[in-house]
């Protein structure tokens, strides 16, 4: 397909794109507007810090990947995608009911409880749907399906904190959140409903409910295909190397460049605009293949551009009066701004060089009766990045008593030492490797 903005067209791609969309939006939506009331409200309310209110929330999320991303496969496996997607978007709908009643009457723990409800919607639903592209798209259309895939969801991290922030601002704010997810997981139940059907890929499998066994067994499975499980430790270093970026922005905002809100979410937009643009374009530059020839490049700008911005915010001399914060105007009539948001945005674009073509591969390469427990155990070790990358953080950051900017330098330096890693072992394991077409096993 010569332009992959006419997979919007086929309802096979559309339907489960707006479904993920609208997903991943009020995953956003939901856990950035409860961040920012525990943040100015419940915390003086409850009387407890604000970053154990905070880090508590981040966990509460995360933990169901560590639970059930394993059963999250099996079940993906065993049935029908479009009928257990649907089953799925009317969870939402119910937990976020739950949720809007949290808000409404300031119930902060069953505002919890339906985080970690939300948590474990997602953890059931990404093996679903990354499992679903290679099933639905035709082979020369995977790489540019996941790249509109990685586009939508960055672009929907991004809008759904945007929509948080403005929605928090109002009158009545926690009524209008309230109505919002509510709708959101209409929109997101709707989509569902034109997904076409997809067969189940072993419906004869028997499900191990047991979570802990199931996540061990998983494991040792992926650990069996070595290709696979350094596909898979690649996607997982990109995840723990977006949070330490990403956690800091607020931080690094406000304190070196000393700007307000408005500066926190112009830095975001940069990095998922990058993300996006260089996501979209690794179709045509792959030429509609399944490789991992960008990745170098993604390897190499992701370290560049993090000691570039090391360079980049220690060269900055930002003086203002009377502790007033700078919008983002201001900066950008201050000397080396520039190169900042430069260097932010071609991190994000780095990224999606970096990142399609190891989705692409995943999906690829894993045999067609374990797609979805494949993805499952991506989901394992993507929450254990993460959750390494924010103890990382606080260790490079507290205990070491570094800087934000030398944070950053100590990533992007670690980040060339991981990618040579990566790019020999799977250079050195993709000749035994074979790429499951919808046709058959393709060497």
């Amino acid at each position: 397909m010569s332009n992959q903005f006419q997979l919007f067209k086929r309802r096979r791609f559309s339907a489960m794109f707006f479904t993920q969309f609208l997903g991943a939006f009020n995953d956003n939506i939901f856990k950035q507007a409860l961040i920012l009331v525990l943040t100015y409200t419940a915390a003086s309310k409850l009387g407890v810090e604000v970053s154990i209110l905070n880090n508590l929330a981040a966990m509460l999320f995360i933990l169901p990947y560590f639970l059930f991303s394993a059963l999250a496969g099996q079940i993906a496996d065993k049935y029908e995608k479009s009928k257990l997607t649907q089953f799925i978007k009317l969870l939402e709908l119910v937990i976020m009911a739950v949720a809007a009643v949290g808000f409404v009457f300031e119930w902060y723990a069953l505002l919890f409880v339906a985080l970690f409800l939300m948590g474990t919607h997602s953890t059931f639903f990404g093996p679903i749907k990354y499992a679903y592209l290679p099933q639905a798209m035709k082979e020369d259309e995977l790489v540019g399906a996941n790249g509109l895939f990685q586009m939508g969801t960055s672009l929907a991290i991004l809008v759904g904190m945007i929509v948080a922030g403005i929605l928090t601002q109002l009158s009545q704010s926690l009524y209008w959140i309230s109505a919002t997810v509510l709708v959101v997981a209409v929109l997101g139940y709707l989509a569902a409903r034109y997904i076409p059907t997809m067969p189940a890929m072993q419906p004869d499998l028997k499900i191990n409910w047991n979570i802990i066994t199931t996540s061990l067994a998983t494991v040792r499975y992926l650990y069996s295909l070595p290709f696979l499980f350094f596909i898979i430790l690649g996607n997982s270093w990109f995840w723990f190397y977006g949070a330490t970026f990403l956690t800091q922005v607020p931080e690094f905002s406000k304190v070196i460049l000393l700007g307000d809100e408005s500066v926190v979410i112009f830095l975001l937009t940069l990095f998922s605009v990058g993300v996006s643009i260089g996501s979209v374009l690794c179709k045509t530059l792959t030429k509609n293949k399944v490789s991992l020839r960008l990745l170098p490049f993604g390897i190499a700008g992701l370290s560049i551009f993090a000691i570039d911005l090391y360079f980049s915010l220690s060269g900055l001399d930002i003086n203002v009066n009377n502790d007033t914060l700078l919008g983002i105007g201001d900066l950008f009539n201050i000397s080396g701004s520039w190169r900042v948001f430069a260097d932010l945005f071609l991190l994000g674009f780095s990224g999606g060089l970096y990142i399609v073509p190891l989705y692409a591969s995943m999906q690829a390469y894993a045999p067609k009766s374990h797609r979805a427990r494949i993805v499952g155990a991506n989901n394992i070790f993507n929450a254990i990045f993460m959750v390494t990358s924010a103890i990382f953080a606080i260790v490079i950051l507290n205990v070491l008593g570094f800087t934000l900017p030398q944070l950053f330098l100590v990533t992007g330096l670690l980040n060339i030492l991981f990618g040579a890693f990566l790019y020999i072992k799977l250079n050195k394991h993709i000749k035994h490797a074979v790429i499951q077409t919808n046709d058959g096993i393709a060497p």
